[in-house]
C-alpha cells in the first residue's frame, strides 16, 4: 500500500525508531494499524484539509491504555483477559482532551468501519466488542509486528497528535483574543487574519465557525418589518443560529435564520449528490449553501447544474433541484460581506463570536487556553 506521506509522519517514525531500535519506516510500511494512524493524524500539520476528529484516534487509545495499565505488553495472557467495561472505556474518553462531547459510536462500529474501508484486504479490525457483556478488547493481531508489541508506540504517537492539536488550537485562541484587543487600532489586520482563515486547505471546523460568525453580525444588521395584519406591523432584526456541532455526520442543517426561516448549509464540496441530499431533507425548501471554494458563484453553478444534468436527465427534475438552491456564498463573497462588517464597526462581535464557538467545538471548558 502507497504510505502517504505529511508532516507529521516523521513523528510517528521518530517514535516507531525509538520503540523498535530503528525499524520506524519498515513498521509503518507494513503495518496496518500504523497506516491507519498516519493517515489519522493528517491534520496535526495546519496545512492539512482533514478534519481535526478525535473519536477514533480515542477509541483505540482507552483500548491500548487499558491494555498497557494491564502489562499484557509483557505478561502475554491477554487471550485470557475478560475484557474493558464499555462504562470504564467511555468514560476515559471523554476525559481526555477534546473529549467531553464524544459519542459511542466510534467504540461500537465506526472505527472498524473506516478502518475496513481503508484496509479491505486485511483480516483484523481494530476493536474485538462482545455485545452480550459489553466488553472491548484491542485486537493484539494488529499491535504485534513481527514479535514487537507497539502497544506503547501506538499510544504516544496518539499522544503526541492531540500534543499538536493543542498547541496548534492554543496559539489560535490566542491569536483571536489578540484580534480582539487591537481591531479597533488596527483593522486591515483583523481582515487579513479572517482572510487567512478562508484558505481553502483550513479545517473545516474553523471554516464553519468563521462563516457564522461573519454571517451572524451581518445579517443581524438587517432588519425587516413584518405582523399578523398591517396594524400590527413590528420590526425585528434577522438572527442566525447554529443548529447543532460544525461538520457533525447527523443529517442537520448547519445554520437557521429568524424570523424569515432560510436554511444555510456549510460544505466544501462540488458533488451535486451531497446537496442535492440536502435539499431532500428539507424537501426542496429554498437552501443556501456557503462553500469552501475560490470559485465563482456562476461557475459553481453551472457545474452543480452539469452534473445535475449528467445523473438525472430529466430536465424538469433537475429545474426543481436547482430552484432550490437560494444563494451560493463562496469565499470572496464571506470576505466581502466581512469587510462590509468591519465598516460597520462590528469586527469585534465576529472575533467574540469565533472565540465562543470555538470553545464549544473544540470543548473548551473555561477561559483558560
Amino acid at each position: 500500500m502507497r504510505i502517504d506521506k505529511h508532516n507529521f509522519t516523521d513523528k510517528i517514525i521518530s517514535i516507531l525508531d525509538h520503540n523498535t531500535q530503528g525499524r520506524g519506516e519498515e513498521v509503518l510500511s507494513k503495518s496496518e494499524i500504523i497506516q491507519y494512524l498516519n493517515k489519522k493524524t493528517k491534520a496535526a500539520n495546519r496545512g492539512s484539509k482533514s478534519r481535526a476528529a478525535f473519536a477514533n484516534h480515542y477509541a483505540i487509545y482507552v483500548l491500548i491504555e487499558d491494555y498497557l495499565s494491564k502489562n499484557f505488553d509483557n505478561n502475554g495472557n491477554y487471550s485470557d483477559y475478560e475484557g474493558a467495561k464499555f462504562t470504564d472505556l467511555f468514560r476515559r474518553q471523554r476525559e481526555l482532551a477534546f473529549g467531553s462531547k464524544l459519542q459511542n459510536h466510534a467504540l461500537n462500529h465506526r472505527l472498524n468501519e473506516e478502518f475496513k474501508k481503508y484496509f479491505p484486504h486485511c483480516e483484523y479490525l481494530p476493536i474485538i466488542r462482545d455485545v452480550e457483556s459489553n466488553r472491548y478488547w484491542i485486537n493484539e493481531n494488529l499491535i504485534i509486528f513481527d514479535q514487537i508489541n507497539l502497544a506503547l508506540s501506538i499510544k504516544e504517537i496518539i499522544e503526541a497528535y492531540i500534543a499538536a492539536k493543542q498547541q496548534a488550537f492554543s496559539e489560535f485562541m490566542a491569536y483571536c483574543q489578540e484580534i480582539m484587543a487591537i481591531q479597533e487600532k488596527s483593522p486591515e489586520k483583523a481582515i487579513q487574519f479572517i482572510k487567512e482563515l478562508f484558505q481553502p486547505n483550513i479545517d473545516a471546523r474553523i471554516f464553519e465557525i468563521v462563516s457564522f460568525s461573519i454571517l451572524k453580525q451581518y445579517y443581524a444588521e438587517q432588519k425587516i418589518y413584518w405582523g399578523w395584519s398591517t396594524e400590527d406591523i413590528v420590526e425585528e432584526s434577522l438572527i442566525l443560529y447554529k443548529t447543532g456541532r460544525t461538520n457533525a455526520n447527523d443529517g442537520g442543517i448547519d445554520f437557521v435564520m429568524k424570523p424569515l426561516g432560510r436554511f444555510f448549509q456549510v460544505t466544501e464540496t462540488v458533488d451535486v449528490k451531497k446537496y442535492f441530499l440536502d435539499i431532500d431533507k428539507i424537501q426542496r425548501y429554498p437552501i443556501t449553501f456557503v462553500i469552501k471554494t475560490s470559485e465563482s458563484t456562476s461557475d459553481l453553478l453551472q457545474k452543480i447544474t452539469h452534473q445535475a444534468e449528467a445523473i438525472y436527465q430529466i430536465k424538469t427534475i433537475v429545474k426543481k433541484y436547482i430552484e432550490s438552491i437560494e444563494e451560493i456564498i463562496n469565499i470572496p463573497r464571506l470576505v466581502e460581506i466581512f469587510e462590509q462588517v468591519i465598516a460597520a464597526g462590528k469586527g469585534v462581535g465576529v472575533i467574540e463570536e469565533i472565540v465562543l464557538q470555538s470553545r464549544i467545538e473544540f470543548n473548551i471548558e473555561t477561559k483558560e487556553y
